[in-house]
């Protein structure tokens, strides 16, 4: 079946149902006021030719007037019937093709265009991917020293990792940052930023670099720590804030 033969019918049968119900509307109400004038007028002449027999003068003049306005008001009736009855019928015509839209995906659109950057653009699923890795990497960093660790991100606290030293009962608050080698910037959130200037002494900020590849694990990552050196929060109004990766990257610790 032709596109056209899919479109035009249910179209056609939409607008028709909406204009027969239109037309007919008006065929009621038109006759309801051409029929009450055509009945008032025929009615005046019968009186004034009643008038006129029984000798009224001036009478022939008056019936005269009012039947051609009955004449006038019958044909009125007539042409405006037979237009809202050719109305009903329609006729489709093919459809046009007026515009169109390409969608080109911004990361082709960059490639394209020769930016560096685009090697670090990367989909929602494959951003949480690496940080699951991340998170996974750090885990696997604390274990090695002995350390008691629980996920958290999910809970949205202000950091991704509670770790408890088991000699001391300590605790350490880690924000976990992944990203693949060759990022640019790396966003905190105003949580991770308030529990950084809460817990000064027990805030981790983990910078993990995971490597770019379609077989990525946690035992190729490289994860660094920074200690107590975080930036004041710049007020309230602040939702979040990006660092340059690099920057943070060379503050770190290698783990």
């Amino acid at each position: 079946m032709l596109p056209d033969q899919n479109l035009v019918p249910p179209h056609l049968q939409a607008v028709q149902q909406r204009r027969i119900e239109r037309i007919t509307k008006s065929i009621n109400a038109v006759k309801e006021r051409l029929t009450t004038e055509i009945n008032y007028w025929e009615n005046q002449a019968e009186k004034l030719k009643l008038e006129e027999r029984a000798g009224k003068p001036n009478t022939r003049l008056n019936y005269d007037n009012a039947r051609r306005r009955v004449d006038e008001l019958k044909g009125r009736l007539f042409k405006r019937l037979e237009e809202l009855e050719q109305e009903r019928h329609l006729s489709p015509k093919p459809p046009m093709v007026v515009g169109g839209t390409l969608i080109v995906p911004g990361g082709l659109l960059q490639r394209l265009l020769g930016n560096p950057q685009v090697n670090t653009v990367i989909n929602t699923r494959e951003k949480e991917r690496v940080e699951k890795l991340a998170i996974e990497a750090v885990m696997a960093v604390e274990r090695k020293q002995g350390f008691e660790s629980r996920d958290v991100s999910a809970n949205r606290c202000g950091y991704d990792i509670e770790s408890r030293i088991p000699d001391t009962g300590e605790l350490h608050f880690i924000v976990v940052k992944g990203r693949v080698r060759g990022a640019s910037t790396v966003t905190i959130t105003k949580n991770q930023i308030i529990t950084a200037l809460n817990k000064p002494n027990d805030f981790i900020l983990a910078l993990v670099e995971v490597p770019e590849s379609t077989q990525l694990s946690n035992n190729n990552c490289t994860v660094r720590y920074i200690y107590r050196r975080f930036p004041r929060h710049s007020g309230f109004a602040v939702t979040s804030m990006n660092f340059g990766w690099q920057q943070l990257w060379n503050l770190g610790k290698e783990m």
